[in-house]
C-alpha cells in the first residue's frame, strides 16, 4: 500500500518535467524541417538559381563545414543542410559560381572557438529546464512536508542564555517554597526515590493575570538547569479533530528524549475545560485533546522525569479529571502581592532606573494596594517615560504620582473643558468623598483628590484601605458604602440637584450591598448563602439551572439591599451636613489648585487653610538640623541631597516608623 502511494506521489512530478521538456523542444525546434542534400547537388541548385541564401559554418573540432540555407519554394521554417570536408577550396568554389546568380552567402563563426557561446547555446537551456523542474519539485515537497508536520508539537524549547532564576521573582515567597521541591527532584531524584516519595507530576499555578505565574515557571527551569518547553493551550486546538491529540503525543515523546525536563502550558483552560458542557456532542477537537493530555499525564505509560507546570486564572472551569491526584497533584495559588511583596517587586523593576533620593519605594508600595506585578512594572516604566519627556536626569515622585494615576485611570485630559457649573459640582462631589473618608475610621483613606478628568471620570479620588486585610467586618463594609455615596450626597446638599457623575459609585455600592445580603449573611435574612460568585458560563451545563430561592425571597433580597443603601445614604447626609464647612473648604481649594494630596488635606483639616510659605518657614528645620537628624536615622548619602530632598526622605522615614509602631501595637 505504501509503495502505491509513493508511485502516485512521484508520477505528477515526472509528468511535469516531461511537459517542460516538450515545451522547450517545440519552442526551440518545433515546426522546422531540415532537408539533407549533397554538396554536389547544392552546387547544381546554385547554378540553376534555386538557392536564395547560404550560411557556411566552420566546425574545427569535427573538421567539416556545415552549410545551411534555403531554396526557392521552401516554407518559412524549411531549410537544407549539408557537410563537406574542411578545405579552403569549398568557400572559393561557392564564390566562383556565376556571380550573376543572385543569392546571399554568409559565413558564421566557429561555435567551438567561443566557450561562452557554446554554453549559452547548448548548456544553458538544459540548466534552465532542470532548475525549473527542481524548483517545482522542491516547492511541492515543501508543501508535503508541512502537511506532514501538521500534527507535530508546537512546544518550543527555551534556549535563553540569560536564564531566569528566583532572584528575578519578587514577592512570591510562599509560592517559591512550594515549587522548590520540583527543583530538588530534578537535580537529585534518587534522594526522593530512596524514601519512596513521589514528586508531583503536575503543578497548577492559579491566580489573577499579571501576578507572575509564567515568570515563576521560567525561574523553576532556570534554577533546575533543565530543558524547558513552553506552549499555550490554544496551540493544541485545531479545526480538524485529532490534530491536538497528535500534538500532545508528539510533545511528550520529544520531552521523554530530554528528560528530566519541564513542560509549561500557559492558559491551560483553553484546552482543559470541563467535558460534556456543550449542547452538542462530546467528541469535538478540544475534548479529544484533553483526553490525550489526561492519558499522557497519568495513563498506562510512564513519564518519568517530566514535570508539567500549567497556569490559568480560571481554575473553576477546568475538568475534575485534570485536577485529581496523579495529574495536577498540587495547586499553587499566586495571589496579588501584599505591601511587602509590592516593595520587593518595585525594587526589582527599579534596578535599571535612576531614582531621585526622595523616592521611597516603601511608601509607594503602601499606596498601590491591588496592583499586580505587571501593574507595578508598568507603573515604573510609565514614570521613566514621563521623566524622559520632561528632560529630567532622575525619576522623581512627581513622575511616579502621575504614572500611578495613569495606570489606574488613564492619562489626564487637560484639554477637556468644563463649564464653571460642572467644575464646581465635580469639586464638591470629590470633596464629599474626602470628608467621609476623614470622618469615618473604617472608610477608605483619601490619598489624593483631583478634578482633572481622567478616562471616563470627571474627577478622581484615590482612596486606599487604611490597612490591608483579608477579611472585612460588617461595619467596614457599611462605611465603605457610605464613602461611595458621599459624592452624590454632597451634590444634593450643596446644589439641591444631582448629576450622573455618581453612576460608578452606585455600581460599586450596590455590588457590596448585594454581596452582604446574598453571600455574606449580613442582613435580616440570616446567615444563608443565596447566591454564589460568578463562575464560568457553559450553556449546556447552566441552561436548565434553577434558582435556589423563591420569588418571595428575591423580593426580600431587594428590600434588604435597599435598606442597607438607604441607611448608608442617611449616614452620609448626616456627616456631610455636620461638616459642610469642611466640604466647602476642600472644594474651594480643589477649584483653585485642581489637585490636593493627603498631606495638604490633613493640613486643611487642622488649620483651615492651605500651607503658605510663612508656615513652611516657621515649621521647617534648618539644613544643618536636617543633616543631624539624617545622621541619627542612618540615612545614606544625605550629604549629597538638597534641603528639599533631605526633608522629604526624613518625612517618609518618620511615616514608615509611625506605621510600623501602629502595626506592632
Amino acid at each position: 500500500m505504501k509503495k502505491k502511494n509513493v508511485k502516485r506521489g512521484i508520477a505528477p512530478y515526472l509528468i511535469l518535467i516531461l511537459c517542460v521538456l516538450l515545451i522547450y523542444y517545440f519552442l526551440a525546434v518545433g515546426g522546422s524541417k531540415v532537408n539533407d542534400i549533397t554538396y554536389d547537388k547544392l552546387l547544381g541548385e546554385i547554378r540553376e538559381g534555386n538557392v536564395t541564401e547560404v550560411v557556411v559554418t566552420q566546425h574545427s573540432s569535427e573538421g567539416v563545414y556545415v552549410i545551411t540555407g534555403k531554396l526557392k519554394g521552401y516554407k518559412e521554417k524549411e531549410t537544407f543542410r549539408t557537410t563537406t570536408p574542411l578545405t579552403d577550396s569549398i568557400i572559393s568554389q561557392m564564390i566562383s559560381v556565376d556571380e550573376s546568380l543572385n543569392y546571399k552567402l554568409d559565413t558564421d563563426v566557429d561555435p567551438d572557438s567561443s566557450p561562452l557561446l557554446f554554453i549559452l547555446v547548448n548548456v544553458l537551456p538544459i540548466v534552465l529546464v532542470v532548475g525549473i523542474g527542481y524548483w517545482f519539485l522542491s516547492k511541492q515537497m515543501g508543501a508535503a512536508g508541512k502537511s506532514m508536520d501538521f500534527g507535530k508539537s508546537k512546544a518550543k524549547l527555551n534556549t535563553e542564555k540569560n536564564k531566569t532564576t528566583f532572584k528575578d521573582v519578587a514577592g512570591l515567597k510562599e509560592e517559591k517554597e512550594e515549587v522548590k521541591e520540583l527543583i530538588d527532584f530534578l537535580k537529585n531524584p534518587k534522594r526522593f526515590q530512596k524514601l519512596g516519595a513521589r514528586i508531583p507530576k503536575g503543578v497548577l499555578l492559579v491566580g489573577p493575570p499579571g501576578t507572575g505565574k509564567t515568570l515563576l515557571a521560567k525561574a523553576v527551569a532556570g534554577e533546575a538547569n533543565v530543558p524547558f518547553y513552553y506552549i499555550s493551550g490554544s496551540d493544541f486546538v485545531e479545526l480538524f479533530v485529532g490534530v491536538g491529540a497528535s500534538r500532545v503525543r508528539d510533545m511528550f515523546k520529544e520531552a521523554k528524549h530530554n528528560a528530566p525536563c519541564l513542560i509549561f502550558i500557559d492558559e491551560i483552560d483553553a484546552v482543559g475545560r470541563q467535558r460534556g458542557t456543550g449542547l452538542g456532542g462530546g467528541h469535538d477537537e478540544r475534548e479529544q485533546t484533553l483526553n490525550q493530555l489526561l492519558t499522557e499525564m497519568d495513563g498506562f505509560g510512564a513519564n518519568e522525569g517530566i514535570i508539567i507546570i500549567a497556569a490559568t486564572n480560571r481554575a473553576d472551569v477546568l475538568d475534575p479529571a485534570l485536577l485529581r491526584p496523579g495529574r495536577f497533584d498540587r495547586q499553587v495559588i499566586v495571589n496579588l502581592p501584599d505591601v511587602k511583596g509590592r516593595e520587593e517587586i518595585l525594587e526589582v523593576h527599579a534596578r535599571n532606573k535612576i531614582l531621585a533620593p526622595s523616592v521611597s519605594l516603601k511608601n509607594l508600595a503602601k499606596r498601590t494596594p491591588g496592583f499586580s506585578g505587571a501593574d507595578l512594572e508598568n507603573l515604573m516604566n510609565e514614570a521613566a517615560l514621563l521623566a524622559v519627556r520632561g528632560n529630567k536626569e532622575q525619576i522623581t515622585m512627581k513622575e511616579i504620582d502621575e504614572a500611578t494615576d495613569r495606570v489606574i485611570m488613564g492619562p489626564a485630559k487637560k484639554s477637556k473643558k468644563y463649564t464653571e457649573e460642572e467644575r464646581r459640582m465635580v469639586a464638591f462631589h470629590e470633596a464629599g468623598h474626602a470628608v467621609i473618608g476623614i470622618k469615618l475610621s473604617n472608610a477608605s483613606e483619601v490619598q489624593k483628590v483631583t478634578i482633572i478628568p481622567r478616562g471616563h471620570a470627571g474627577g478622581y479620588n484615590m482612596m486606599v484601605p487604611r490597612e490591608e486585610k483579608y477579611t472585612s467586618t460588617k461595619t467596614e463594609l457599611l462605611e465603605e458604602i457610605t464613602g461611595l455615596l458621599g459624592g452624590r450626597v454632597s451634590e444634593e446638599l450643596t446644589f439641591g440637584e444631582i448629576s450622573t457623575g455618581a453612576h460608578n459609585d452606585f455600581e460599586k455600592a450596590t455590588k457590596i450591598a448585594r454581596a452582604m445580603v446574598t453571600e455574606y449573611g449580613m442582613s435580616d435574612l440570616g446567615p444563608v448563602q443565596l447566591e454564589q460568585q460568578e463562575g464560568g458560563v457553559f450553556l449546556g451545563r447552566d441552561y436548565g439551572k434553577t434558582r435556589n430561592f423563591s420569588n418571595e425571597v428575591a423580593h426580600e433580597i431587594d428590600l434588604e439591599m435597599r435598606k442597607i443603601v438607604d441607611e448608608c445614604y442617611k449616614n452620609a447626609k448626616k456627616i456631610l451636613s455636620e461638616n459642610s464647612d469642611l466640604v466647602s473648604l476642600i472644594a474651594e481649594n480643589l477649584l483653585e489648585y485642581e489637585t490636593l494630596t493627603k498631606e495638604q488635606i490633613d493640613y486643611l483639616v487642622k488649620n483651615g487653610k492651605m500651607p503658605d510659605e510663612d508656615d513652611k518657614e516657621d515649621k521647617e528645620e534648618s539644613y544643618d538640623e536636617l543633616k543631624a537628624r539624617a545622621k541619627e536615622l542612618g540615612i545614606k548619602g544625605y550629604t549629597k541631597m538638597t534641603k528639599d530632598e533631605l526633608s522629604k526622605v526624613i518625612k517618609d522615614n518618620d511615616e514608615i516608623k509611625s506605621i510600623e509602631e501602629d502595626d506592632e501595637e
